[in-house]
């Protein structure tokens, strides 16, 4: 295994393509899907939309080493093109622990399969492509679920977490990440203010900010925290701490 400082993790964000999906205007805006065209463009879309993401993930890395058991399972699920699992790959001091990504987009298990070949790390990695639902969970010590909860169906989402809880060993984590909504409109109003302004300070017209947002409205759906708290409670959690937050984006660990 090689032994990398924090500031060396590889990162997917190299050379990579600038999201305009939603640059030109569309007469009709379908519902947003993780298909090849937002595969391409993904490491810029996530960093220019989502504040606080380079820290999140590599914080998982952090959280990754410091939980992680040998002879264990660490899961990233919903794991995309693979930036947090990147991130455990080389904070991880147990060389004896295995790597299960999962993502239900074949475009983006492509693409993570690729990325992953050329990475250096010799921890293993399992790249599954699934539906999270479908997966067992088992003798797990870290399971990351980096903005995924928030594109499941609200009736599905204890169950999902009543998952993970079972194939955790006791002492093993639950890295939640989630954009969230607030109780109270003035402080949704505010978030959402301030996240539009994060988008354009990052060069998102508002064309594409509001092309996004409708294509986004059906497909992600934010909850309060005190709603995931409660739910993670619910599934068995006994202790729970938001370890992040920048606006309306926040990060859980949970523990068993």
């Amino acid at each position: 295994m090689h032994a990398r400082s924090q500031t060396s993790v590889p990162s997917i964000k190299s050379g990579r393509e600038r999201d305009a999906v939603y640059a030109v205007p569309r007469e009709k805006i379908a519902d947003f899907t993780f298909d090849e065209t937002v595969a391409r463009v993904f490491p810029d879309m996530i960093q220019r939309s989502v504040p606080g993401y380079a820290a999140i993930i590599s914080m998982i890395g952090i959280l990754a080493d410091r939980y992680a058991r040998e002879n264990t399972f660490l899961y990233d699920l919903g794991c995309s093109l693979g930036a947090a699992t990147l991130s455990m790959r080389h904070h991880l001091r147990h060389s004896r622990c295995r790597i299960i990504a999962v993502d239900n987009s074949e475009a983006m298990v492509r693409r993570c399969s690729r990325i992953m070949e050329t990475d250096a790390s010799t921890i293993p990695v399992d790249l599954v492509c699934a539906d999270i639902l479908d997966v067992q969970i088992r003798n797990a010590s870290v399971v990351v679920l980096n903005f995924i909860l928030q594109f499941i169906p609200p009736a599905d989402r204890l169950q999902v977490v009543r998952n993970i809880y079972e194939g955790l060993l006791p002492g093993g984590i639950l890295v939640l990440s989630e954009k969230i909504r607030f109780p109270h409109p003035h402080q949704e109003a505010f978030h959402a203010d301030m996240h539009h302004a994060f988008k354009k300070a990052n060069g998102y017209s508002d064309l594409e900010i509001s092309q996004k947002r409708t294509a986004l409205e059906k497909v992600l759906i934010p909850e309060t925290l005190a709603a995931h708290r409660e739910r993670i409670y619910t599934a068995g959690f006994t202790h729970c701490e938001v370890w992040f937050q920048c606006l309306n984006f926040a990060s859980l660990c949970a523990q068993k």
